[in-house]
């Protein structure tokens, strides 16, 4: 039966000492009853489990002995043994804790016996004197004070002891600690003592009663000298750095603990307490023996950690509980929170910074026990107004984005403790009105909704003062969460926020009513805002809604489904969606899925049976949009019971689903897929153990539950049936040409069901067996999906091959066999990189299915293994990974030998990296932990290393080398030629043609000998030739050379940290226990080390570096210390070759200082971060110090190499939070390295600080450069980089102090980009605290002053970093500030950079400002009318008074954003733009501007462009402006369009129709000039004018687009009035442009020429025959822009026009074209629904809407009205097509059109058939276009399809039978062709002819389903399918019998 059982706990067996075993064999009775006896039993069971049920059975044994009120010596004997077997019992075995609770419930008669056994055994324990064994020994002692009475007594008994070995263990673990320094392996052991020893400590004094009297023991005692002893430990480990952090902290809590353990009067122990955490401990006042345990802690130079930990302590350890320590204890609380708060703002460590904020949680979790009972003075001092909240508040506002997931959570407790303590300071009043409590409310509101921290905080206010009070402040706050849900980011908190809130509404709103009036008001408020995100909402965020908020909603009330549905229903009809939105239908399908998902519906039948009909569901599986598919998808597949029954009717959808969803091209869509069908296999799996269980059980038919309402065999059968089918329509899916998409889904999905229906053990049933379906042709389609070029699909076959029996091999017969693995050898170097990975998986799966040749057991030297039948396995998989490897070696090793005599034969023709790679692929798959052949495997490896080492000796003298990427001379000149030679130089000779060593000339011709490279001539061609094995000439490339070499770096990288990774390293030199020695190690080491660090190729030292981390990964765990310290030994070494600026030196100061970093960052990340991260320290103190300034020219290489190790460093994730302390040294060294004179420095500081950003900001996450969610607060950015903030201020002050100097000499200050990009990333926030001394106003006048620069970009960053400086409110008077600097026009003196400045930080706050919502404020709209005053003021600005056109334009620019802030805001009463005068002022601007005067102006006038532009943005708003207050009336314009229009200048011209375009377009759709103000109407002459005399293409392409959008019926008449062309003259006109302009213009030109023609077709007759003889024109455009050769754009517009004239071309009753064209077009269609680009497949799916919904075709399918996706689109459109031929009576001239779409005639086989006799190429990477999406032969089966369904339903032959004899003619040569080219290819074609294979067979395919067509036209109904094919047998096609049916399709 099928339900698994569940795994069984191991429990490690009791053992007993030989002598403890004597006496229980002697005193057991013969009854075998007494109590020695159960235990003689117990012992000598070797399980554990059992044991345990012995166990339990002592304790009523005894109470049966106490009742005979006898303790024997037999008893007594056997509790001294249980006491032993108790504290020889592991700490975390069960059997110790069984015995403790047995043991605890001991009679009370033998309590004395047992605590005197317990106590004698315990004591010989502490006896011990083997350090190793103490760890032992402190566990029995922590054992025992857990919840174990008897041992709490022994150790109470045994207290001196106890303290006395506790004290010598952590005296002696220290000691040796401090010994084993360097080995981090042991020295980890020895502190996990440490810290287990001192936890204990602590819990001894905690839980041992007697201790609160040891202050009257006599100070000389023993027990007082070892409580002082601990003490004295405690506070050293307190101060010793080089210890855990954690033992730190418990020696923290320890201390504190001590102290009021041993201080007296305890009174004063706050006190004590408080003076050391302040320093001053008077030393006078304390007794001695605190001073000698504790002087560490009595000075002022406390380290932070020990003072940070002395807190936690303080918090932990005394008694804060009602106020037991009264006024001293809160002196005590307050001091500590201060101390805290001191330390919060030194403190930068994370580690530390962790614990500070737990800690800082724990301190307000003591306030609230202490308020609770507590003075009227403290609450003064801790409400919410008082200094200390409010510090508290600034923490949780500069730490609440800190990236510490942990320590944000602590910033939750912290605000939530704050609240309940300002709570308790307030006594009774109402916390909702508090003044507190609603300012805080407010300016959180007002926070920007990018803060995580808003939501958290929020949360925690509504949980206390109740939504009702948030929603009366903000009653919209519900749709503001869901607006901001499409970041990804944010939708944890959001939902979390949403939850809480609306939960706590209900409540409220459930204890207002008593009936059920309160769900409307709920509705209104949280499901509304939900319903029109599901259905308007953009992508993401419905997305992140669905997944986040839905469930969450229906959990709080399930009820709201229904009103959901309801509404959803009722839009479904109206907004069915498209490719970008789900509409009604998707967000009803998304509703019931999560509904179903989570409960909410008990079946499937409540689904579809009462909430969506079966018809909806099938339009949601092929919906266009690709997550309404999913989610109805997952409506049938998740249930929340795993057992539910799949009902007929969900198998048929499912099976509908996966036939058009497999080519899914996105990988997310493709994953949730195959999730979702696993989920439905899993319950599948699930459900049918249940029937199982019915059906054994003989359950009756009629009952009530589910699972009988039909017989479960009936169900079960259908559940083999419907697995069977998927099954077979997955293989079918793996047809030749499947696209990669299909081939990734088919395989999953495949590996899915072999993983949940597993081959069943035992007895257990299960309903399906994937090998059940596996025949000899699956088999070798899994094996063919090899050659797949992508190596996801190479994985998912292989391991679906894995999960099939061992048996399937037996279908390949030995030739195969042998087939394949020749193949492999071939492909294994092969010169096509991915052709290896390809024999990597080949050579595998002949390796793990023992389907290896016989001929390699040659290489095996022990041809039998000894093994065990349950090892066979494993050891024939090692046998057989052994002889593949051997003879790959030998192989390789060959190789090598000729790569040592010509490099360039090598590349050409056996590139050694894929021998390496396979032999890589087969040491990973196999276990190197356990081999079995260990023996033959050392010499093997030996070889390996030996061999690896050649091979990267021949080729790394190319990697190496100054410029490897150009090794082989291109140059053409001798001059050139003479430039390489100090390349080549470099370079050891190998090839022995010397070709390496001297530079050539070659000749110039096609090809050439080897031969002749010694002779000089005058020319170089671009190749080399080079003779292959074959003695075949081949064309060399530079490229293929360098692949050659790097890749097989590479793979000789991969395969020695493969090595060190998974072999075993020998314990000792000549040990027998592992396969790599200590000294191969360490030459692996030195391997990488030496090309790491002179390798010049990046993809060589990249990949070298992955190798090299995996050995340092292994260092770092090795036990020998040798090799443990390896990694410091190389660090230091290569830091101190770093810093040596020797120019010998042979590390490479350029490429980003190549394989340096990838070194020392392999070296640094590998450390193990629960350490010290020592190594770290070190190299970032040294790195820091290097990459400084300095004042020596000859030090920069050491300083870029710094620079360059520095950005690797920061851009290391692995590194974490632990390179955050250095970001503000880093930052410190970019800025200043900026500075330097030398062009490398500059440039390596430019990418480190680069990288800082990204490393403080987080990575950019929109297109706006300074977008909040990449910036933060400016107390937030230097609460973390303090040392930052005097160091950018003294920077900045010093860059604006002589920023305008009146020194002759430009001073460009290069600094000051950097430092204006870092401070134009904060800003202020309104939470910043008035306690923080990090305030930002300080920078705010040196930024202004920046923008004084000489430098334009400066000015510019200038103005952008001031925006965030200055708070919303406080712009306009800043505005009015800089607008009072700037010069009056009398004024003599002035600079126009300063002005320039000045307006762009004007500009660019008021864009701010404009932007802000609070711009609609009354207040804020007399402050914008002011600046508009002020603004008046200084109007010469942007006149022809100032001669500067750079500052009039940004003047203008001003005016511009002034006029249309002010239109905005006082919209409905115009007066205040008129009463101010500045649309007059407007006016004069514009009528005084070179725009009415002409411009004497040329181009070379700086700021030009831009002043046109900006007076030309002006000047339209104005002429609109002025056209909508007079109606139409055209007084008083300054301008009119026509004059811009006309300008000369292109600027103007293109902004105007990019204005006049976004017009128009919005008219479009709302009745075309019928929507457009009285200005724009009846401008089509001017626009057909402009058409004709533009010569700018921008302008063009805008004007084109502008009469596309227009009414083409106003504007086509008047053709011949303004431009002298008729309609049909235009027409000929615009296709002409279409067919010879680029794309963009060539795409607008055939969309107009289409509007054109549609136009013309449903005019008159006349009108419509003068334009039909250009049809076939136009028909030839729409056909030649659908190639697959044309630009996305121009398929794109050829779909749209498809669309737009389809009713008229495509799907008319009575066809306007010819049927040879309008079949044509239809082919368009068919060609752009197998489009590469998602675009054009959805733009083509809406053509195929568009026909199936006209009148005369809306019957053809059943898809009518439905959106729906082009996978599917394809087959409906053949679909509609035959319909159409048949209602058009033009079955008989389209079918051979149709039979030669079938047979492909398009396709040239001739070129083929010669393509194939040619040599194949020598492009190392094909770079010819390639269609990834397209499926042949899915086109193929869906026309096979619909053609044969047409001819049958057809009563006569469309044919003649001449014709007929015609096409059979021409498709049985091309199969005898196809025959042909099958015999020549080799045999293993699929592998090593890939493409050429692939081919032909989707040829055969289209040429088999034309024969049949033919040869059921010809009436062979009774004849027999084809039985062979032409890659099976050359049997000629006039002998192959043919069939009447589409099976085969």
């Amino acid at each position: 039966m099928g339900v698994k059982k569940k795994k069984e706990m191991q429990v490690t067996a009791l053992t007993i000492c030989h002598q403890d075993l004597q006496t229980l064999r002697a005193l057991a009775d013969v009854e075998g009853k007494n109590l020695a006896s159960l235990l003689l039993h117990c012992v000598q069971l070797t399980d554990g489990v059992s044991q345990i049920r012995y166990v339990k059975q002592i304790v009523p044994l005894l109470e049966k002995a106490d009742k005979n009120g006898t303790c024997d010596s037999t008893i007594r004997s056997c509790l001294d043994i249980l006491a032993g077997i108790y504290l020889c019992l592991s700490l975390k075995n069960p059997l110790k804790k069984v015995l403790a609770s047995s043991l605890n419930g001991l009679p009370e008669f033998f309590l004395s016996e047992a605590v005197q056994s317990f106590t004698s055994r315990l004591q010989e324990e502490l006896n011990t004197a083997d350090l190793y064994s103490y760890r032992k020994v402190i566990d029995n002692i922590s054992s025992c004070m857990e919840n174990f009475n008897l041992g709490r007594t022994s150790v109470s008994n045994l207290l001196k002891n106890v303290l006395h070995f506790l004290q010598k263990s952590l005296i002696e673990i220290s000691e040796e600690n401090r010994k084993f320094a360097g080995n981090r392996i042991v020295q980890t052991q020895l502190m996990n003592d440490l810290l287990v020893c001192t936890r204990v400590s602590v819990m001894v004094v905690q839980k041992v009663q007697g201790f609160q009297r040891i202050h009257l023991n006599i100070s000389s005692s023993p027990m007082w000298q070892n409580m002082c002893g601990l003490l004295g430990i405690f506070t050293k480990f307190l101060s010793d750095d080089d210890l855990l952090q954690t033992i730190q902290s418990t020696s923290g809590l320890a201390v504190v603990l001590f102290i009021k353990t041993m201080f007296h009067p305890p009174e004063k122990i706050p006190d004590l307490i408080s003076s050391m955490l302040l320093h001053s401990v008077d030393c006078t006042s304390v007794p001695e023996w605190f001073l000698n345990c504790c002087r560490r802690l009595c000075g002022a130079d406390v380290p932070q950690p020990a003072l940070l930990f002395l807190c936690q302590g303080t918090l932990t350890m005394l008694d804060w509980q009602n106020a037991r320590m009264g006024p001293r204890g809160e002196a005590l609380l307050l001091d500590t929170v201060h101390v805290l708060f001191t330390l919060s703002s030194q403190i930068k460590e994370s580690t530390l910074e962790m614990f500070l904020s737990r800690i800082l949680a724990s301190w307000t979790n003591s306030a609230i026990h202490v308020l609770e009972s507590s003075s009227p003075s403290l609450k003064d001092s801790l409400n919410g107004n008082s200094s200390i909240v409010k510090r508290l508040l600034e923490y949780v506002y500069t730490h609440w984005e800190h990236p510490l997931d942990a320590l944000r959570h602590q910033t939750k407790i912290i605000f939530r403790n704050i609240l309940q303590m300002h709570q308790l300071t307030i006594e009774n009043s109402d916390l909702a009105t508090d003044h507190f409590i609603v300012e805080l409310t407010e300016s959180l509101l007002r926070l920007e909704w990018h803060i995580k921290g808003k939501y958290t905080c929020l949360g925690c206010l509504v949980d206390y003062v109740g939504v009702e009070h948030i929603l009366a402040l903000a009653k919209t706050i519900p749709s503001q969460i869901l607006e901001v849900m499409g970041d990804q980011s944010l939708v944890p908190y959001a939902s979390d926020l949403l939850e809480t809130m609306f939960k706590n509404h209900k409540s409220h709103l459930k204890s207002q009513t008593v009936d059920s009036a309160w769900i409307d008001e709920w509705h209104d408020t949280w499901v509304s805002p939900l319903l029109l995100i599901l259905c308007e909402g953009n992508l993401d965020q419905k997305s992140y809604v669905i997944d986040y908020y839905l469930p969450k909603l229906l959990n709080c009330n399930p009820e709201s489904l229904s009103y959901m549905v309801k509404i959803l229903q009722t839009s479904a009809d109206a907004k069915t969606g498209s490719y970008n939105s789900r509409g009604a239908l998707g967000a009803l399908m998304a509703c019931l899925r999560t509904a179903r998902a989570h409960g909410h519906l008990q079946s499937a039948a409540d689904a579809w049976g009462n909430l969506v009909t079966s018809a909806r569901i099938k339009q949601g599986l092929i919906h266009q949009h690709c997550q309404v598919r999913l989610d109805t998808l997952g409506l049938l597949c998740e249930s929340n019971r795993s057992t539910e029954i799949i009902s007929p009717e969900e198998m048929q959808w499912i099976q509908f689903f996966i036939t058009y969803n497999l080519n899914n091209p996105s990988p997310g869509v493709r994953q949730q897929i195959c999730s979702l069908l696993k989920k439905l296999f899993c319950r599948i799996q699930e459900s049918s153990q249940v029937l199982y269980k019915l059906e054994q059980s003989k359950a009756k038919c009629e009952p009530e539950n589910e699972f009988t309402k039909q017989h479960p065999s009936v169900s079960l059968q259908q559940y083999k049936n419907f697995m069977s089918s998927i099954c077979n329509g997955l293989f079918e899916a793996l047809f030749p040409g499947s696209s990669y998409p299909t081939r990734f889904s088919a395989l999953t999905i495949l590996g899915s069901m072999a993983e949940v229906f597993p081959v069943p053990e035992g007895g257990v049933q299960t309903v399906y067996q994937l090998s059940h379906d596996i025949d000899i042709g699956r088999l070798e389609t899994l094996i063919e999906c090899f050659t797949s070029t992508f190596e996801e699909v190479k994985i998912l076959a292989f391991d679906l091959l894995m999960k099939l029996p061992k048996t399937i091999v037996q279908f390949l017969d030995s030739e195969k066999l042998q087939g394949l693995f020749q193949a492999a050898l071939e492909l294994s170097k092969s010169t096509k990189p991915y052709d290896c990975v390809t024999a990597s998986y080949l050579l595998n799966f002949l390796i793990w299915q023992n389907a290896l040749p016989s001929s390699l057991s040659a290489y095996l030297k022990t041809q039998q293994v000894a093994c065990e039948d349950g090892d066979k396995s494993a050891a024939v998989v090692e046998r057989n990974t052994l002889m593949v490897i051997e003879c790959l070696l030998e192989n390789l090793e060959e190789e090598i030998s000729q790569a040592e005599n010509s490099l360039l034969q090598a590349a050409a023709s056996f590139p050694m990296y894929g021998r390496v790679h396979c032999i890589t692929g087969a040491l990973q798959k196999l276990s190197l932990n356990s081999l079995q052949l260990a023996n033959e495997w050392r010499p093997v490896v030996e070889k390996l290393l030996l061999t690896s080492y050649r091979l990267s000796a021949v080729v790394s003298p190319v990697i190496q080398s100054s410029s490897p990427e150009g090794l082989i001379p291109m140059d053409t000149d001798s001059e050139s030629a003479s430039r390489l030679q100090t390349i080549l130089n470099e370079i050891q000779p190998r090839d022995t043609n010397d070709y390496f060593n001297q530079a050539k000339i070659l000749k110039e011709r096609d090809s050439f000998d080897l031969k002749d490279l010694n002779a000089s001539v005058r020319s170089i061609d671009a190749s080399a030739e080079s003779k292959g094995k074959e003695g075949k000439t081949c064309d060399v490339t530079a490229q293929m050379v360098l692949v050659c070499c790097w890749r097989s770096m590479k793979e000789v990288a991969l395969l020695l940290g493969t090595l060190c990774q998974l072999l075993p390293m020998q314990s000792a030199p000549e040990s027998p226990d592992g396969s790599l020695t200590v000294e191969q190690v360490k030459e692996i080491g030195d391997y990488f080390k030496h090309h790491l660090l002179q390798s010049r190729h990046r993809g060589a030292f990249e990949l070298a570096y992955t190798g090299f981390v995996k050995l340092t990964e292994v260092l770092n765990r090795c036990p020998d210390v040798g090799l443990q310290k390896l990694p410091e030994q190389w660090l230091q070494n290569v830091l101190e070759e770093v810093k040596c600026s020797d120019p010998s030196s042979k590390l490479c100061a350029t490429r980003r200082s190549a394989g340096i970093p990838f070194y020392i960052q392999a070296l640094l990340a590998s450390e193990p971060k629960k350490g010290k991260m020592d190594l770290l320290k070190i190299t970032m103190k040294e790195l820091i110090s290097l990459a400084g300034p300095t004042d020596d020219s000859q030090s920069t290489v050491p300083q870029v190499h710094a620079l360059n190790i520095l950005r690797a460093l920061f851009r290391d994730t692995r590194l974490g939070e632990n390179i955050i302390p250095y970001v503000s040294d880093g930052a410190k060294a970019a800025i200043l390295g900026f500075t330097s004179p030398v062009w490398a420095v500059r440039n390596s500081s430019t990418l480190l600080f680069s990288t800082l950003i990204t490393r403080i900001f987080g990575v950019k996450r929109g297109k706006d450069e300074l977008s909040k969610k990449n910036r933060m607060t400016g107390s937030e950015f230097f609460s973390r980089f303090p040392e930052l903030y005097p160091f950018l201020l003294k920077q900045l002050e010093a860059v604006a102090s002589t920023v305008d100097s009146d020194i002759g000499e430009l001073n460009r200050h290069p600094s000051m980009f950097l430092l204006l990009l870092v401070l134009g990333r904060l800003y202020p926030s309104p939470m910043d605290g008035t306690y923080s001394a990090l305030s930002m106003a300080p920078f705010v006048p040196f930024i202004m002053r920046c923008g004084r620069s000489p430098v334009y970009r400066s000015r510019e960053m200038a103005a952008r970093a001031l925006v965030p400086f200055v708070l919303i409110d406080e712009i306009p008077n800043t505005v009015r500030t800089l607008l009072a600097e700037l010069p009056n026009c009398t004024d003599q003196h002035f600079r126009q950079n300063h002005i320039h400045g000045t307006l762009l930080q004007v500009f660019h706050l008021l864009q701010a400002f404009s932007d802000s919502k609070y711009r609609m404020n009354t207040y804020l709209q007399q402050e914008l009318a002011d600046i508009a005053v002020c603004t008046k003021a200084k109007l010469w600005l942007a006149k022809r008074q100032n001669p500067c056109l750079v500052t009039r334009a940004v003047y203008i620019d001003v005016l511009f954003l002034l006029t249309r802030c002010l239109d905005k805001a006082a919209k409905g009463s115009q007066p205040v733009l008129e009463h101010l005068g500045l649309w007059e002022e407007v006016r004069g601007i514009i009528s005084g501007s070179e725009l009415i005067t002409g411009f004497p102006y040329t181009f070379t006038v700086p700021g030009l462009p831009q002043y046109l532009q900006s007076l030309t943005k002006l000047a339209i708003t104005t002429v609109l402006a002025v056209a909508a207050k007079d109606g139409g009336q055209r007084r008083d314009v300054p301008i009119s369009l026509s004059q811009l229009l006309e300008s000369s200048f292109p600027e103007v011209r293109l902004l105007t129709l990019e204005s006049l375009l976004e017009r128009f377009s919005a008219a479009a759709p709302r009745l075309g000039e019928k929507g457009l103000p009285p200005l724009l109407k009846n401008m089509g002459g001017t626009f057909l004018m402009l058409a004709i005399k533009e010569n700018h293409p921008e302008c063009f392409c805008k004007i084109l687009k502008i009469l596309h959008c227009m009414d083409s019926s106003e504007w086509l008449p008047q053709t011949e009035q303004y431009i002298q062309l008729t309609p049909k003259e235009f027409l000929i006109w615009t296709m002409d442009i279409a067919s010879n302009e680029r794309s963009e213009i060539q795409s607008i030109a055939l969309r107009l020429a289409s509007k054109m023609i549609a136009h013309h077709m449903q005019t008159c007759e006349e009108t419509r025959d003068s334009v039909a003889p250009k049809l076939q024109q136009w028909v030839q455009l729409v056909v030649a822009s659908c190639g697959d050769n044309c630009p996305p754009e121009s398929r794109l517009a050829a779909a749209e026009v498809l669309t737009s004239t389809a009713p008229c071309f495509l799907t008319n009753v009575h066809p306007i074209l010819g049927l040879q064209d309008t079949l044509a077009l239809w082919r368009c269609v068919l060609t752009l629904l197998q489009s590469e680009e998602q675009a054009v497949r959805d733009a083509a799916t809406e053509t195929v809407m568009t026909t199936m919904s006209q009148e005369n075709t809306c019957q053809s399918t059943e898809f009518a009205f439905c959106q729906v996706d082009a996978s599917i689109a394809l087959t409906l459109a053949l679909a509609v097509l035959c319909d159409l031929l048949k209602q058009w009576d033009q079955l008989e001239p389209g079918l051979p059109v149709l039979l030669g779409w079938l047979l492909g005639e398009d396709d040239d086989l001739t070129a083929h058939v010669e393509s194939t006799h040619q040599v194949e190429g020598d492009y190392l990477f094909e770079k010819a276009e390639v269609n990834f999406w397209a499926e042949t032969l899915i086109f193929v089966k869906y026309l096979y399809k619909h053609i044969f369904g047409l001819l049958s339903k057809s009563s006569w032959h469309p044919l003649s039978p001449e014709r007929l004899h015609h096409f059979q003619r021409t498709a049985s040569k091309q199969y005898r062709l196809i025959s042909q080219l099958f015999r020549e290819l080799p045999p293993t074609a699929e592998f090593l002819k890939t493409v050429d294979f692939m081919r032909l067979r989707i040829q055969e395919e289209r040429t088999l389903a034309c024969l049949r067509l033919l040869a059921f036209l010809e009436g062979k109904e009774g004849a027999d399918i084809l039985a062979v094919r032409a890659s099976d047998s050359p049997t000629e096609v006039n002998q192959l019998t043919l069939q009447r049916t589409e099976a085969a399709f």
